[in-house]
């Protein structure tokens, strides 16, 4: 089991099945998923992401790390974060989050991704970190750069999802980089 994870108004726990309601009032949400392959889900569809997150987790050689995001204060779930390694033999790992958007332009997601980047470092050894957005998500490309990631470039037309091909933003964070912040 790993410890929580500790940002100022939030704290990042490993996920449980009874997640699922909070996590499908977000995930249904054809606004949160329309940058995503996935969505929106049915109830079914949450359940059985759970169940796989939960189930990933006790992999042996694992590779996945999915946290439920927590309101401190209330105690509210408010979203997901997770650290995937990507590479084990050059260290790189990949940072996704995603909040419920009653909590959208609080800062919440920025305060949940710091922590995972810390994880990954610290915890999990890696040597970069990197995330990617759709370019029309302004609201993640802003997460993104206020976390101290440098933007590398474009990926084009890297996801297909809903409306056809997505390009992708792609940043970085290295670390040297954060363990000088």
């Amino acid at each position: 089991m790993i410890s929580i994870l500790k940002g100022e108004r939030v704290k990042l726990r490993e996920m449980k099945e009874k997640d699922w309601v909070d996590v499908h009032e977000y995930a249904s949400q054809e606004k949160v998923c329309q940058y995503q392959p996935w969505g929106p889900n049915s109830e079914q569809e949450t359940r059985n992401f759970v169940k796989q997150v939960i189930c990933d987790a006790k992999k042996v050689n694992r590779s996945r790390f999915v946290f439920a995001i927590i309101v401190k204060e209330s105690g509210e779930m408010i979203g997901a974060g997770e650290v995937n390694i990507r590479d084990y033999t050059n260290r790189i790992g990949e940072i996704a989050y995603i909040i419920n958007p009653k909590y959208w332009g609080l800062g919440y997601a920025t305060e949940a991704a710091k922590p995972l980047i810390t994880f990954g470092f610290n915890q999990l050894n890696l040597h970069r970190i990197f995330a990617t957005c759709d370019p029309r998500n302004i609201g993640s490309s802003k997460v993104l750069e206020k976390t101290g990631m440098t933007k590398e470039g474009r990926i084009r037309e890297d996801l297909l999802i809903k409306d056809g091909w997505r390009d992708s933003l792609l940043y970085s964070v290295l670390e040297k980089e954060w363990q000088r912040k």
